[in-house]
């Protein structure tokens, strides 16, 4: 609603009503996880039992909490290493393509800037089904003409990177563009009037002036590939993330470890996102 038109008193309760429905709906779902995740019962369901730390710190069977279950720990570490390579590389391919589709008119500029929005509209599952079987097709063959087995190119983290950041490095390009393209090219043709060459003026002017981009295209990237599921699903190996542990553990049944499981992360994204603003502000 536009604030300076009158509104009547029913009209504004509803406004008003609407808007604390829809933060209920988008939260509720959070909040039901978070407080079962504290709840003294083998089912993270109805009835309350009680207040208890054990899916959190507990080590004895049947009750281990995040923080004693190995197999839970590992499968964080991994989307951490995975998340961590993938923000790397999608930050840095992220940063030339922003220079080359803001600074360089070519012939079939378009059709390449399309070629990179298109895995935002590729579901997650078909995208890693693709590379899937191009990556396998391509290892048989270098096995059955050269005898040569590439690994990186069977189901593993490899894979899982690079299947990441096919769509992730499309997100973390129009993050920077969208500061690069508010840049004031004249600051870059001072340093160059003072002597600098143009590595030097884009390293000494223009990426200070992108930091705050940089800093969020990272997050948003190792945030996204975190949380991300469908596309890893149809590339993991053996060492599975975080995401891909949870389901195998809900196929089995699920527990109140789960619910902790998803406190921790939604504390984890929360603190990333407060380290982020605190960044922009600064």
């Amino acid at each position: 609603m536009i604030p300076t038109i009158p509104r009547s008193p029913v009209v504004n309760w509803i406004y008003k009503a609407y808007i604390a429905l829809f933060f209920l709906y988008l939260a509720l779902p959070l909040i039901v996880v978070a407080v079962f995740g504290f709840n003294d019962s083998q089912f993270p369901s109805l009835p309350w039992k009680g207040f208890t730390w054990d899916w959190f710190f507990g080590d004895t069977q049947p009750r281990v909490g995040f923080f004693h279950e190995k197999s839970i720990l590992k499968a964080v570490g991994t989307s951490v290493f995975v998340g961590v390579c993938v923000s790397i590389l999608a930050v840095a391919i992220g940063t030339t393509n922003a220079f080359l589709f803001n600074r360089y008119d070519f012939r079939g500029k378009g059709a390449l800037y399309i070629l990179m929005i298109l895995p935002l509209v590729i579901p997650g599952i078909v995208l890693g089904i693709s590379i899937l079987v191009f990556s396998s097709s391509v290892a048989n063959v270098a096995w059955d003409s050269i005898k040569w087995d590439i690994e990186a190119l069977r189901p593993g983290l490899v894979l899982v990177v690079l299947g990441q950041f096919s769509f992730v490095a499309t997100i973390a390009t129009l993050v920077i563009s969208a500061r690069l393209k508010s840049f004031d090219k004249t600051l870059e043709e001072a340093a160059l009037n003072l002597g600098a060459n143009q590595l030097t003026a884009v390293r000494t002017v223009t990426i200070p002036y992108l930091a705050p981009a940089l800093a969020g295209a990272f997050v948003v990237s190792f945030l996204m590939s975190f949380e991300n599921f469908n596309t890893t699903l149809m590339l993991v190996g053996s060492d599975a993330p975080l995401t891909i542990a949870m389901f195998d553990r809900l196929k089995e049944g699920s527990t109140p470890l789960l619910n902790a499981v998803s406190l921790m992360l939604m504390l984890g994204s929360s603190l990333l996102a407060l380290v982020m603003i605190a960044f922009e502000k600064r």
